[in-house]
């Protein structure tokens, strides 16, 4: 999905790598070291955008003042103000920031900031190499969405966080349209055997390491 840089990789400094591996091995100490989507806060933005391994469902709803984006996983939905309204003062942060639209000829553009710096914009094991890498206060996404066809929208997201990435990167993919796909409850709390698991896990190994023969 990855379209800039040219080569497909996107551009993540090393400290925010070390930071994804360091956070990796450790899940079995603390919940801070897990994605905010197995902790069920959210899928961050544009993660929320990118296949996941099931649900991967969105309904647009556009309504006069504003455009509405329903997740099907974690049953997010974004409000888009299209009125042209100024961002929320700096000093408010939030998990997936604060949306603002335009539109640009046929293109629905949404300028996204005032991010804080606890969530992670791919949560999805289906990201690859960036899931789990940190979002910084300065994070700046922008999406486009463009209608092509009666049952397609191209997506393409701008990422640009200066103390994360050594430069913007881009990402873009098709959204396709499915008149028959009903989207179901995604009761993420009621399920979420993960956390509770990767914790009792790390309790056992530590329980086994206190236990074991010293040399």
């Amino acid at each position: 999905m990855i379209v800039d840089p040219p080569d497909g990789k996107v551009p993540v400094m090393r400290w925010a790598e070390e930071k994804r591996d360091y956070d990796l091995a450790h899940l079995g100490d603390s919940w801070v070291h897990e994605t905010p989507w197995v902790r069920c806060i959210t899928r961050g933005v544009p993660g929320g955008m990118f296949p996941a391994g099931y649900n991967n469902a969105y309904q647009i709803v556009q309504t006069p003042g504003y455009v509405v984006l329903r997740y099907e996983m974690i049953h997010e939905a974004r409000v888009i103000p299209l009125d042209g309204r100024p961002h929320v003062g700096k000093d408010i942060r939030q998990w997936n920031g604060d949306p603002r639209g335009h539109w640009e000829g046929n293109t629905l553009v949404v300028d996204t900031t005032n991010f804080n710096d606890r969530g992670s914009i791919a949560t999805s094991a289906a990201t690859g190499r960036i899931r789990g890498i940190p979002q910084s206060e300065a994070l700046h996404v922008i999406e486009r969405f463009t209608r092509v066809d009666a049952n397609t929208i191209d997506y393409e997201v701008t990422i640009d966080d200066p103390k994360v990435y050594t430069k913007p990167w881009k990402a873009a993919m098709p959204l396709t349209r499915d008149a028959q796909y009903q989207i179901f409850e995604y009761a993420c709390q009621e399920g979420n055997y993960a956390v509770p698991n990767e914790l009792s896990g790390g309790r056992a190994r530590d329980a086994a390491e206190h236990l074991s023969p010293q040399p």
